[in-house]
């Protein structure tokens, strides 16, 4: 038999048969060749926090794998919306002044969803604006009272937004004063409300 099988030998010369090829010494020599045996690694607190950090799940803990998920985010959205809206202060028209003094209209949805673990934000509102402040006519201030009716927008149509300004008390003035003090709201308050909305998106993806 070649190459290491066991093998009868003919006698040592006393009478003795010769030993068997040494099959264990075959199997010892093999297994010095073969690659050695993974040994157990403990974990230290190390590893199990960078395998924690590699591969973070979105959403509730119940949801590990990332499916989808939508969660309701009406109260915040609704409270922080009037928060921000009624931050933008007071601001001067060409013969007065005014400001949001309340948000009597906030009507909509906002929602945050987790799809294959990447999270996706969405809304939709429309709003009206209580405005107060004063015009100047000659030495008599006259109180000014509207409101800024704002239609229904979304996620990313920031740039679109359009305003409805109605003044409350119009027969207290003239009506070239009317159509300026709305083209003043109109313009004047336009950019600040949409600045304040870019910020509530932020925060809304933040979340």
């Amino acid at each position: 038999m070649e190459n290491g099988g066991a093998e009868m030998g003919h006698g040592d010369g006393n009478g003795q048969p010769a030993a068997a090829a040494s099959y264990t010494y075959w199997v010892r020599e093999t297994t010095a060749d073969a690659a050695p045996l993974p040994l157990p690694k403990k974990l230290t607190a190390k590893d199990l926090l960078l395998n924690q950090s590699e591969s973070p799940t979105l959403g509730s803990p119940w949801n590990k794998a990332g499916t989808w998920e939508e969660k309701n985010l009406n109260s915040w959205a609704t409270q922080r919306l009037k928060e921000l809206l009624k931050s933008v202060g007071t601001l001067d028209l060409s013969r007065g002044k005014a400001e949001i003094s309340d948000v009597t209209k906030c009507v909509g949805d906002a929602f945050l969803v987790t799809v294959r673990n990447k999270k996706r934000v969405g809304y939709t509102y429309e709003l009206t604006l209580k405005v107060k402040g004063e015009w100047h006519v000659q030495e008599e201030k006259k109180a000014v009272k509207g409101h800024i009716d704002i239609p229904e927008f979304s996620f990313g149509e920031l740039d679109e937004l359009q305003m409805e300004v109605k003044l409350s008390e119009e027969k207290d003035f003239v009506q070239q004063d009317k159509v300026q003090i709305i083209q003043d709201l109109k313009k004047l308050f336009l950019q600040p409300v949409r600045e304040k909305l870019h910020q509530f998106e932020q925060e809304l993806k933040d979340r």
